[in-house]
Parts: C-alpha cells; structure tokens; sequence
C-alpha cells in the first residue's frame, strides 16, 4: 500500500471518505434497521442503500463495486450480504473517523504549541509548561509524527472500507465464476463463428472470384499465343492485362491461404506448415510431432502464428534460415519459430508482433519473445489444445 503524503489529494480524499461515511452509514444503518419490520420496503430500500454507498466509495476513491446480478428478495444471498453491510459499516466508519479524527486534531494541537498561549487551542491554552522550550519541541515532534501518520490511517480505513463493501456488495466468488464461465464460453463461440466466416470466405473466393480469374487469365494468355497479326499497340495491352491476370491471381490465392487454406481441414497442420515454409524466400527446417490433431480454432491460431512469423522474417530480420517446432505434449501445443536475422524485435515495434499476442491471448495462450539486437529471434508460444 502507498502511503499518501500528508499534504496530497489523495490524503484529503481518504480523509474526506472516512468522515463522510461515518453520517451516511449511521442513517442507512438505521432506516435498514427500521425497515426490517416491513421486509418488502427494505427489499425495495436496499438496492437504493448500496448505491449510495457505491457512489461514495466511486467519488472518493475512484473505486467501483460491481452491481451484483441476482433478483432483490429475501431469499437472494445477496440481498442478505447487502443489509450485512449496512449494519456493519456504522461501526467500521466509527471506528475509521475515531482514529484519524484523533490523529489529525493531534497533530494540529501538538503543531501550533509553538504559537502564545492566547493563539493556542484547547487544552494547549491552558498552562502546562509551554513555555518551556524543550516540552514546545516534544508537542511539536508529537504533531509531526501525527501529521504523518494521520494520512496513513486514512488510507488504512478507507482499504478496510472498501475491503468490505467489496466482500458484502459486490458478486460472490461463485457468482464471479459463473460469470467468467459465461464470458469463456462466449469468446470460444466468437472465435468459432469467426473461424467459420473465414472458412466460407476462403471457399467462396476459391469456388467465385478465383475460379473467374483462372479463366480469364487462361483467355489472355490463349489470345496473346493466338493474336499475333494485331497491331503492336493493342499486343501489349493483352501482354499487360494478360501479366496483371496472372498478378491478382497471385495475390488471390495468397490471400486465400492466410484465410484459412483448404490443406489444413483436409490434412492438418503438418502439411498446412510445409506449404509455408517451401514457399518462404530462405531455408526452413520445419518439425511437427502432433500424434492428435487439436480443435480447427487452435489449428487456425497455429497455422497463423507461423505463417505471419516467417512473413515478418522475410520482411525485416535479414535471416539466412529459419526453424519451425511444433509438438503437443498433453493439452498444450507448442510452438517455436526461430531465425538467424538481425535481432531487435519487440512486442510494441509494429502490428505483426502485436497481432500474433491478440491471436494467441484469444485462446489463453502464452507468448515469449526473445530477440536480442544482433539475433537470434526466438518466438515461443503455448497453445491449449481443447
């Protein structure tokens, strides 16, 4: 915990939360209490109770409790939880604005011991010797060691505060775990659904716009082998569309084989992996020990975190070679991609890095980078395989 310097915002605030706390949860403590011999008024009531407090702890600490998703009746836990709180936190803030009210009023009075006796506030009015020099010096070191320990204080009860709010307002940890359940298991379906829309696409740029291309490509190319008698003019704009053909459909089916190409439904990762490293500019040892395919999702994520690692090789590592492992061992997949090159890669250095942290972090997987200027560049990454 940081201690708060006596003189800074967050001391005041502290401060300012525990004093304030101490009238709103006498009154809520005691409409709760009073509200207890008419059990629907206090189901109503307290949800409204806890949102006052929430706002509280939100204004002065910048702390927000989140609002527990369960109905409002006597038989919710939490509704139960929340009047706990509501009774309990009088007593939690009496004791909160004793002891830093204590410590701060001491050490204005041990502070001012210094001032004549007529400036000075009670009891320092009346005569104990303050004249004497060494006692004004004990007052005064007194005061500063209240002064500074006051801030403490504060932000020790205000944590305990809020300690408890969060325990007695907030979600359980049940609720809390069926919570991340629900998310996990929505993530998983976004990442499938957005596996499948990859997968049609693939296959409608296969079976539409690449099949058109293939065959006006093969049209040029008849009508450029055929049409030699045209002027010169009109035999180089077929050379020229012919060769642009040839280029998009180029592009086409490397696009397509980023998407999710057709060899790693139909033969897995091993062979998927081989096409990448035959087509890479350098030489790649590539090792793929899987004795059981994983999920399409974990395939997919591997088959992109390869592809897109060697692609940023060619573009900027400057390597000789590179060398892809992949091996599943249990429930975990792991993959290593490394490279001779120049070294210097960091995770906040451009998108491609970034973009394999995203792909990996969406499945709840671990990635390590090691690249030291002068290289090597090693990319680990652990995979769940279910």
């Amino acid at each position: 915990m940081k201690v708060p310097r006596p003189w800074s915002a967050r001391a005041w605030l502290d401060t300012a939360h525990v004093m304030v706390g101490l009238p709103v949860a006498m009154l809520l403590g005691a409409l709760t209490l009073a509200l207890a011999v008419a059990p629907p008024l206090l189901v109503r009531a307290v949800p409204r109770f806890t949102g006052v407090q929430r706002s509280r702890f939100e204004a002065f600490l910048g702390s927000r409790i989140p609002p527990v998703r369960s109905p409002a009746n006597l038989r919710a836990t939490a509704t139960w939880r929340q009047i706990c709180y509501h009774l309990l936190s009088p007593w939690v803030s009496l004791v909160g604005v004793f002891l830093v009210a204590m410590a701060w009023g001491g050490a204005v009075v041990g502070l001012l011991a210094f001032l004549p006796p007529k400036l000075q506030p009670p009891p320092l009015e009346f005569e104990f010797g303050l004249r004497d020099g060494k006692v004004v010096f004990v007052y005064m070191l007194v005061g500063l060691s209240l002064a500074l320990l006051a801030p403490l204080l504060a932000r020790g009860m205000a944590v305990l505060d809020l300690s408890v709010a969060r325990t007695l307002l907030g979600p359980s940890r049940s609720e809390l775990g069926q919570r991340i359940e629900t998310l996990t298991e929505s993530r998983a379906g976004v990442i499938d659904a957005a596996d499948a829309e990859r997968r049609r696409i693939e296959r409608d740029l296969h079976d539409g716009a690449q099949q058109r291309l293939v065959s006006l490509a093969m049209n040029l190319g008849l009508a450029r082998a055929t049409l030699t008698d045209l002027p010169d003019p009109a035999r180089e704009a077929i050379e020229q569309a012919h060769e642009e053909a040839k280029q998009a459909l180029k592009e086409l089916r490397d696009f397509v084989r980023g998407l999710h190409p057709a060899v790693l439904n139909d033969q897995g990762l091993d062979a998927a992996l081989s096409g990448v490293a035959a087509r890479a500019p350098f030489p790649v040892k590539l090792r793929v020990d899987i004795e059981r395919r994983t999920t399409p999702t974990i395939e997919a994520v591997a088959f992109f975190i390869v592809s897109e690692a060697l692609t940023n090789i060619a573009k900027h590592a400057a390597a000789t070679k590179a060398e892809v492992s992949v091996r599943r061992e249990r429930d975990r997949l792991h993959l290593l991609v490394w490279d001779d090159g120049c070294g210097g890669a960091r995770m906040d250095g451009g998108t491609g890095l970034r973009g394999l942290a995203q792909r990996v972090d969406s499945v709840d997987g671990t990635l390590r980078l090691s690249s030291p200027l002068g290289g090597p560049t090693t990319i680990e990454v652990e995979l769940p395989c279910e």
